[in-house]
């Protein structure tokens, strides 16, 4: 079975598109192989910066003969008293079958004509010259450019395209106005290592042919040397490489034939903050820093970067790359003692020339109002006095090192430098903390701010962003979101939880948005209604994505059109999060079955009524004189014995004290509607039909403490 090699030879491409297209093609090559009915043994995609490749062995050499029954006209008009009718020649002949051949089957538009068409199987090569292209044109990436006068697209020039069927060239080419690329079996080698051309006899010797010329085309093979190499060379060095994997997989599309070279800086520059040197290296010349203990972050005065160039040049690339780390280093020491001069207090006027947003003035003004915000949420705590001098401080301070040197040079060291200049300062370590913290969660996944002052001032920074930029009407639109703002509802949401903070969110939403719009002469109620929206649908998204809550489960506690419902989420998350948990726990464990047809059953006729969904008290909205049957008195008392757990339950959020009150009184509810004393609940008679619903009501009022089992779908 033959084996097919494609290769595209290219300028060097982005790092970015280098993983991003090979793992495109792990999915588009085996689906349209898969669509020609084309088995295969093995798919293996290569990629370089220089080449994309793959290797697909066990190819047949053409596809499977099959049978394809076509449907013609209808029997009525293909045959005329038993004979065959031009309608039934004329499909026959554009069939290729004998008329003979046809048949007349029932469908449920009557009869009709069949032919049964044999299709040969076509040539793999034939087929995989016909895929290659679309390969090529259905890839994706950002910042695709077109070369010569043609509208051909790439990241960048394709300059050569390997083609082999086993040891045959498929014709293939690939046209950019006046320049074309014709397939034939000469690939490139290393610039440096092995300039020469390298020509591939067989498709299955690829990726051997590649490593005599120095290209090591297996990415995965590629990342595993480099990280073995950084490893061995920072234990040369009596220390451990601090490998991200972020850093780790751009170096891998950066280089064809890994080499690890050291370089060193002085150690006059270890006196900068850790995080700005290692800044300096990863971020602005993607080098592997050396630690001197794999748990802690003190760095030793060397780093380790990954060649593309001849091993014999080492102490040459090393003179560079650590000339270039030296001159950066020095910058870096400049601004630190400069940024020192002053405490970071004095930094807050310059603020005034920063600005925040065109219709929201400064970064100064933004200031202030995460000042009063923070205030808010402290005084909801009810923190002390001295956890609420911290909030204040750091809330004042949290923004001031944005216009620092050291920040002004590296943006990504913000927060990181506040927090170093706030201890410099004299600060309390508190407020130093928070004004790192106030800016976590950095992106999905990143840690969140484990101090109290550092929770406040977070929240408040982000809630004072989603209120202003929502008052401008600036709202996220399908992917479109250049302020984050859902990112920083999540955060604030994510944040209340972990942290278990009692904020009543929808209060400060309220105090929030009429301040914002008081100074802009506007009224509230728009506003306060897109945030309240805003943050209910990230509360469900969270719910059901990072915590595995059935979507059912999920409406039934935030409710659906249900503005009591709705208010009671925001009013207590931490409620919402327990009871949409215990909600999944107990459909899990079976026990939700067991309430679900009484709870779900009276909700839903309760809906007929018009009893208050926050009555729970019998004995003011039923009248027992109107019973008629004995089940009716039975609910009753149930439903009076059902009182004292409910509240209990509402004070201590003890909810499987409920759903145990509601399974024992579930029997009482099910004799009610199909037991011997069973009762027609729309009874003709209005006021014994009231009465009814109303204690139809009250359990589905007690349920609710818990969810709108009306939501709830069946198992």
């Amino acid at each position: 079975m033959p084996n097919f090699l494609l290769e595209l030879g290219t300028e060097e491409l982005p790092a970015s598109f280098v993983a991003s297209s090979a793992h495109q093609w792990e999915r588009l090559v085996p689906a349209t192989l898969a669509e020609q009915s084309l088995t295969n043994n093995s798919i293996n995609v290569y990629a370089t910066p220089r080449r994309l490749a793959v290797l697909i062995e066990g190819l047949p050499v053409k596809q499977s003969d099959r049978e394809e029954e076509v449907k013609g006209p209808p029997a009525s008009s293909a045959f005329k008293d038993g004979k065959p009718t031009k309608a039934a020649a004329g499909f026959a002949k554009k069939q290729g079958v004998e008329i003979d051949a046809l048949s007349v089957r029932a469908t449920d538009k009557g009869d009709f004509v069949f032919a049964l068409k044999q299709i040969p199987g076509r040539l793999s090569a034939d087929i995989l010259v016909e895929l290659v292209p679309q390969w090529i044109n259905k890839l994706e990436g950002k910042r695709f450019m077109r070369w010569a006068d043609g509208d051909l697209k790439f990241p960048r020039p394709i300059r050569s395209i390997v083609a082999l069927l086993d040891d045959t060239v498929l014709p293939i080419q690939l046209v950019s106005g006046s320049d074309t690329v014709k397939s034939d079996r000469i690939s490139q080698g290393h610039r440096v290592l092995h300039p020469q051309p390298v020509s591939i006899p067989q498709a299955e010797d690829y990726v051997g042919c590649l490593r005599a010329a120095c290209v090591e085309v297996d990415r995965k093979g590629r990342k595993t040397q480099i990280q073995a190499q950084v490893e061995a060379a920072a234990t040369t060095q009596g220390g451990y490489a601090d490998i991200t994997e972020d850093l780790l997989e751009e170096v891998t599309d950066l280089v064809e034939w890994p080499n690890a070279v050291v370089g060193k800086f002085d150690e006059e520059f270890l006196i900068l903050p850790p995080e700005v040197i290692t800044t300096i290296i990863v971020t602005n010349q993607r080098y592997f820093p050396i630690l001197k203990n794999p748990d802690y972050p003190e760095l030793l005065p060397c780093f380790v970067t990954i060649s593309n160039g001849s091993p014999a040049a080492s102490a040459i690339i090393a003179a560079g790359n650590e000339r270039v780390v030296r001159a950066r280093l020095a910058d870096g020491e400049f601004f630190y003692k400069a940024d020192l001069v002053k405490p970071l207090e004095d930094y807050l006027p310059k603020l005034e020339t920063v600005t925040f947003q065109e219709d929201l003035g400064t970064v100064r003004a933004k200031v202030d109002r995460l000042c009063k915000i923070a205030s808010l949420i402290a005084t909801q705590l009810q923190i002390t006095e001295e956890e609420q001098a911290c909030v204040e401080r750091a809330a004042l301070l949290c923004k001031a090192d944005l216009v620092t040197q050291m920040v002004y040079e590296l943006p990504e060291m913000q927060g990181i430098m506040g927090q170093k200049y706030a201890l410099a300062s004299g600060e309390p370590e508190a407020v130093a903390t928070a004004i790192f913290e106030h800016y976590l969660p950095k992106g999905a996944g990143d840690k969140l701010p484990q101090t109290l002052t550092g929770q406040i001032v977070g929240i408040a920074d982000k809630l004072d962003t989603l209120v202003s930029i929502f008052g401008l009407g600036m709202l996220p639109t399908g992917s479109s979101d250049p302020f984050a703002l859902r990112r920083a509802a999540n955060a604030i949401i994510n944040i209340i939880w972990a942290a278990q903070l009692p904020i009543n969110l929808h209060k400060i939403i309220a105090e929030v948005g009429a301040e914002f719009t008081v100074t802009r002469s506007e009224t509230p109620g728009e506003l306060l209604s897109q945030l309240y929206e805003f943050f209910l649908q990230r509360v469900r998204t969270l719910l059901q994505e990072e915590k595995h809550v059935d979507y059912d489960l999920v409406n039934a506690v935030l409710g659906e059109n249900d503005p009591e419902y709705t208010e009671r989420a925001l009013r207590d998350l931490l409620d919402a999060l327990e009871r949409a948990l215990f909600l999944q726990q107990i459909r899990n464990d079976k026990r939700l079955d067991l309430i679900y047809e009484t709870v779900n059953r009276s909700t839903r006729l309760a809906a007929q009524g018009d009893l208050d969904k926050t009555q729970l008290e019998p004995k003011t909205a039923v009248k027992p004189e109107l019973f008629q049957k004995s089940s009716e008195q039975a609910f009753y008392d149930a439903v009076v014995q059902l009182v004292p757990q409910t509240e209990l339950s509402k004070q201590t959020r003890n909810y499987q004290q409920l759903v145990e009150s509601l399974t024992e009184i579930a029997p009482t509810v099910s004799n009610f509607f199909d037991g011997p004393e069973s009762v027609l609940v729309m009874d003709s008679d209005e006021e014994i039909k009231r009465n009814r619903l109303n204690l139809l009501g009250l359990l589905r009022n007690h349920a609710r403490v818990l969810a709108d089992f009306g939501a709830i779908v069946k198992s």
